[in-house]
């Protein structure tokens, strides 16, 4: 296993639209493995391989105080979806920086696990909230960006300025 380098906003990658994994293979599974330990390692709750520079539709999740209950949604779709929700959401590829973005309260996803096997899982609350924040990062799309654009520049301002001081 290994820990993967994630991508950081606003970097051009995280705009790339993942393609359809068309086979489920061991380098799927490998690759899998690495970004649940990246997720882990981070610490986060999802992570996107769009996040670590592979534009295929897979992620992890683990919403679990334990860290013991990784999700893996291989090609997921959004079936169903109900009511609003607006939780403070963060990002590992825009780390420091939460705010609420408005999504589905619930949804039911379909998607094919670390086997390749399809099923459908209904989400609600945190769970739901992550894994359609994940799916925007499978569409190219950064939670940051359904914000004002007065807001996204003061982010951009606040990374860059993190950068400079990091060095």
């Amino acid at each position: 296993m290994a820990i993967l380098k994630i991508l950081q906003y606003p970097a051009e990658q995280l705009h790339t639209i993942a393609e359809t994994v068309p086979e489920v293979t061991g380098l799927t599974r490998t690759l899998i493995r690495d970004m649940a330990e990246t997720m882990y390692n981070a610490p986060g709750i999802g992570l996107a391989a769009t996040q670590v520079d592979v534009h295929q539709r897979i992620i992890v999740i683990d919403v679990s105080k334990t860290n013991d209950n990784l999700l893996v949604l291989i090609n997921p779709e959004i079936i169903a979806s109900s009511g609003e929700s607006d939780y403070e959401e963060g990002c590992l590829s825009v780390p420091g920086i939460y705010g609420k973005v408005g999504r589905a309260e619930s949804i039911t996803v379909k998607a094919l696990d670390a086997n390749g096997k399809p099923f459908a899982l209904d989400a609600s609350g945190v769970l739901a909230v992550c894994v359609q924040h994940e799916m925007d990062h499978l569409v190219g799309k950064v939670f940051v960006e359904y914000w004002s654009p007065l807001k996204q520049s003061r982010v951009q301002a606040k990374l860059k300025k993190r950068q400079r001081s990091a060095m």
